[in-house]
């Protein structure tokens, strides 16, 4: 196994180091949109075994919705690919420049990374973003799937090696490990410092956990999404309803998903009811602190200690009642993942204190939490949510999967 590994990383390192141009980057981007379009059968064939499996495991509702594809998102996959293909290569630019009164000229230039890792689980559409995206950066990849979707991942993943090999390019910028074993995710934390360059978890609590903790390469961290939204005594009430509908169920299975619903308690009286009621006629349960009790007419099931920590990824949501926008912000800081957290507020003054204060990658305002996602900031896809403190933070796309160095230049210039 360690042997397999090993040649896994051999591989991947050659290929990071022999480079491509941007023209060729797009055409082998194009052949891979154009072969997801052509196999498309054969894809929804492999991902229906996945399902089939899933079902048969008895895995939750929410993990087996985002492992399923259909035309819908097969097509949302191949979109994301021909975006990736027309973003600006962000390798080998400029980032800054400058002349030096001692004679030297400066140029920091940003280049590839090198070799990433990338640990994910359920979700097959990350495959085809993962791999475009470090591909497009100028880095080759190593994707290590969960079990649930080995066989949709192994297809994108090989679609993947066809567009690299049509285009004579080296097939091991893409690699997949195709295996079920947890241990080569121990191998690749452990064994393997001198192949990959970083390795990015994509997936609940307990494998960003395992990662964090066993992990000797550098981690670009990918925390759970636990995201609040906080209605303000000065949010306008149909804008609110909307936006925490949209927030909570457009779909309750992503990270961008809001699990936390703040209210001040100079509006909870009037706002409560039409806000949550309309939540509740779609099957979300609510539970409620003691407050909301004494004011929403519907099905309160009573708020625990954990609810405040919970991602439910399901049609789910909690509801606390605060004295304050101090008061939301802390609640949010102490509870969070610095995932996306966003204010529902006509008042400029208190929208500018939350965007400034709240610990999150991405604050909002009068916004869905929803739009926490790579594609939506126009970065054609996103590897992951970076929740780490350091850079890079919020989505990783092209611009965050590159590193850069410093380019000097002078006249023969020697030092004194």
């Amino acid at each position: 196994m360690n042997k397999f590994m090993n040649l896994i990383g051999i591989k991947s390192k050659k290929a990071s180091e022999r480079k491509v141009n941007t023209d060729k980057k797009n055409k082998v981007l194009n052949t891979y949109a154009l072969l997801l379009d052509k196999e498309k059968k054969s894809i929804l064939r492999q991902n229906k075994k996945d399902v089939k499996f899933a079902e048969k495991k008895g895995l939750k509702e929410n993990i087996i919705n985002r492992l399923r594809i259909n035309e819908v998102k097969l097509k949302d996959i191949k979109d994301s690919i021909k975006k990736i293909s027309k973003l600006k290569d962000p390798v080998n630019v400029t980032l800054e420049k400058w002349s030096r009164p001692n004679g030297l000229n400066i140029k920091r230039v940003s280049i590839p990374i090198g070799v990433i890792g990338v640990i994910y689980e359920s979700r097959p559409n990350v495959t085809s973003d993962v791999a475009g995206l470090c591909f497009k950066s100028g880095n080759a990849v190593i994707l290590k799937g969960g079990s649930e979707a080995i066989n949709t991942n192994r297809i994108l993943a090989k679609l993947f090696r066809q567009a690299l090999k049509k285009n004579k390019v080296d097939e091991n910028y893409i690699q997949f490990i195709d295996s079920k074993e947890r241990k080569m995710v121990d191998i690749m934390l452990s064994k393997m410092k001198k192949y990959i360059d970083v390795i990015i978890p994509r997936g609940g609590k307990n494998l960003v956990k395992r990662v964090q903790e066993f992990s000797k390469v550098p981690i670009i961290g990918h925390l759970e999404g636990l995201c609040h939204t906080f209605v303000d005594k000065d949010a306008e009430l149909n804008m609110a309803s909307n936006i925490i509908y949209n927030a909570k169920l457009r779909n309750t299975s992503i990270c961008g998903a809001t699990e936390t619903i703040l209210i001040h308690e100079k509006i909870v009286k009037n706002f409560c009811n039409p806000i949550l009621k309309k939540l509740e006629d779609k099957n979300c349960k609510i539970y409620g602190d003691n407050i909301l009790k004494k004011y929403y007419k519907g099905k309160i099931y009573p708020a625990k200690e954990k609810d405040w920590a919970t991602e439910y990824l399901a049609a789910a949501v909690s509801v606390k009642v605060v004295k304050s926008s101090a008061e939301a912000i802390d609640h949010i800081n102490k509870y969070g993942t610095m995932h996306t957290d966003s204010i529902i507020t006509k008042n400029k003054k208190t929208a500018m204190k939350f965007l400034k204060n709240v610990k999150s990658s991405i604050a909002m305002h009068n916004t869905s939490t929803q739009f926490a996602d790579g594609g939506e900031f126009g970065f054609g896809g996103e590897v992951g949510i970076s929740t780490n403190t350091l850079p890079p933070r919020g989505p990783v796309g092209l611009k965050q999967l590159v590193s850069f160095k410093y380019e000097i230049s002078s006249r023969g210039k020697i030092r004194d």
